[in-house]
């Protein structure tokens, strides 16, 4: 198996997401070719920094995008060719670090972002985003037993951090998430009858339980409106909705808006952060419901909280 096969293969086996996987083989390659596709195991520390200092001096990269190329190659030494590099002490010129403030709604502006949406299954995922503050792919990945009505509560299995945890169901998606699952049954029954009715499962639960792909539970709480061919297996299928669907939904929905700021899934997701520290909740809450697994990620919004402040907003010419 040709090594940038490996790669995949050993990040489909850990779950890592397929956005993951897409930038670990696009820089593990870019690292191979620079070094005139010399393998990896002939390589070291050497030509690991040789390659960072390029991207910095030569590509002109930012900081994050030096730190992915970086993170993919540790990737492939640690993961895939068992070769350990914690004792090499690898040195490069770095990318100078911005720090970059997120941007941020007011809840006044986030009531009138969901004001343009018509009550649909967008709007609902904008206000699961919002609400839960989740990641678009922890959303468009939620099934219907992930949502635990008993308890009041949403589960996020093995997300970025590869740690699940628990977040509260906003009280006001009860009633549209039951609705929604109403819908679903529906469906799903139609699609059974149809022939149809599967849902891909991760490859280990498969095995395990093989009739489980077609058990309601298993479905997708967000689902697309057709059937389709699933690109890997070719079974036809009723999919999630697509990231792109969803974006192309909420950009239409923020230009009627007329709000005048970059925004995107994720600026739902550093709004509720934000104000849940605004509203008194502490750092390391605000962390474990994030899914953070440094705390100085989940810092941040202390930085914007803290720039928000009313207390912080002066200037002299006000003065004048």
């Amino acid at each position: 198996m040709k090594l940038l096969d490996q790669v995949r293969v050993k990040i489909k086996f850990l779950r890592y997401s397929d956005e993951t996987a897409k930038i670990y083989v696009y820089w593990i390659k870019q690292f191979i070719l620079f070094h005139q596709k010399k393998h990896p195991v002939d390589m070291g520390k050497i030509e690991i920094e040789q390659f960072l200092t390029f991207l910095a001096t030569h590509r002109k990269v930012s900081a994050t995008t030096q730190n992915q190329a970086f993170n993919a190659i540790l990737f492939l030494y640690h993961k895939v060719l068992d070769i350990s590099l914690e004792n090499q002490n690898i040195n490069a010129l770095r990318a100078k670090q911005r720090i970059h403030l997120p941007t941020v709604l007011s809840t006044k502006e986030i009531k009138h972002l969901l004001n343009q949406f018509k009550d649909n299954i967008y709007k609902l995922i904008t206000q699961t985003i919002y609400g839960c503050g989740l990641r678009i792919s922890e959303v468009l990945n939620l099934r219907i037993k992930d949502l635990d009505f008993g308890y009041n509560r949403i589960i996020i299995w093995d997300s970025k951090s590869l740690t699940d945890r628990s977040l509260p169901m906003p009280q006001q998606l009860i009633e549209p998430f039951e609705k929604l699952i109403a819908e679903n049954k529906t469906t799903h029954k139609t699609d059974l009858s149809n022939g149809y009715g599967s849902v891909a499962l991760p490859n280990a639960l498969k095995r395990k339980y093989p009739n489980a792909d077609r058990e309601f539970k298993w479905q997708y709480l967000f689902q697309m409106n057709k059937v389709s061919k699933d690109p890997e297996s070719g079974v036809i299928r009723r999919h999630h909705v697509l990231p792109s669907t969803y974006n192309r939904n909420l950009n239409k929905a923020v230009r009627k808006s007329g709000i005048n700021k970059k925004i995107t899934a994720h600026t739902l997701r550093h709004s509720y952060a934000t104000h849940l520290l605004q509203a008194g909740i502490d750092i390391r809450t605000i962390q474990e419901l994030l899914g953070h697994k440094n705390l100085e990620t989940t810092m941040i919004y202390t930085h914007v909280v803290k720039e928000l402040s009313e207390k912080n907003r002066f200037s002299p010419l006000d003065y004048l």
